[in-house]
């Protein structure tokens, strides 16, 4: 695909939290990423909002491990207090995603040049991403580089199929649904020999609505568009 990039993300931990834990502040993460986690650390190697970021398929190639930790996170009403948060040990996966024009932004329409967004793309993941990448947290800091997807040797290549029950697939927001309405999303995931195909946003029919929101507007007088964004960085 020609707008696709494919590359392998590492950390000595990963938190992908359960919501489901959040309520009691002991954080529990999930044994494999979120398609909304990994659609943030490809929107740290490079983001546009011309652009929605589609995440194709996960590869978990170590082993599943995980080790708590005492944590002293701090309270909202100030003082800190004492937690066990339980992260993923050694995760390292790789990651097939593409992206495609967001046509529920008219207003970046004169952003809308494929090559040009695709040769940032992949001059930032040979740089590492123009963001800071986290697997899950902040606490998490993960690096990322360019691979062949399906290239190596994973831990999980020779499972048949394992399932993680229903988890959370990510996030509907209103610029890119074209609802004034932010919504979770829901799947049962299931991997197969090692790889995890995620379904598109559009395809998940579990759905919860959370909170009213509106578009944040975007335009030429607070966008680079990418034509200058690579003269900048210097050219193709």
């Amino acid at each position: 695909m020609r707008n696709a990039i494919e590359f392998e993300v590492w950390g000595d931990y990963a938190l992908f939290t359960d919501p489901l834990t959040k309520i009691g502040g002991e954080k529990l993460t999930y044994q494999v990423p979120t398609y909304q986690a990994l659609k943030g650390i490809v929107e740290s190697v490079y983001w546009k909002p011309t652009i929605v970021m589609i995440v194709d398929a996960v590869r978990i190639m170590n082993p599943i491990q995980m080790e708590s930790k005492g944590i002293r996170p701090i309270e909202y009403k100030g003082g800190n207090t004492l937690a066990n948060y339980t992260y993923l040990k050694q995760p390292r996966y790789q990651v097939r995603a593409h992206f495609e024009f967001n046509l529920h932004r008219p207003d970046m329409a004169f952003d809308r040049n494929e090559n040009k967004h695709y040769s940032i793309m992949k001059r930032s993941l040979k740089a590492g991403g123009r963001r800071d990448v986290f697997l899950g947290a902040r606490e998490c800091q993960a690096y990322v580089e360019p691979c062949v997807f399906g290239e190596g040797e994973g831990f999980y290549d020779n499972y048949e199929e394992l399932h993680f029950g229903t988890m959370v697939h990510g996030i509907n927001y209103p610029d890119e649904t074209g609802d004034n309405q932010m919504e979770v999303r829901l799947w049962n995931a299931v991997m197969k020999h090692g790889v995890i195909t995620f379904p598109r946003p559009e395809e998940c029919n579990l759905t919860r609505p959370i909170k009213k929101m509106k578009v944040k507007q975007f335009n030429e007088t607070n966008v680079q568009s990418a034509d200058a964004l690579l003269d900048e960085i210097g050219g193709e």
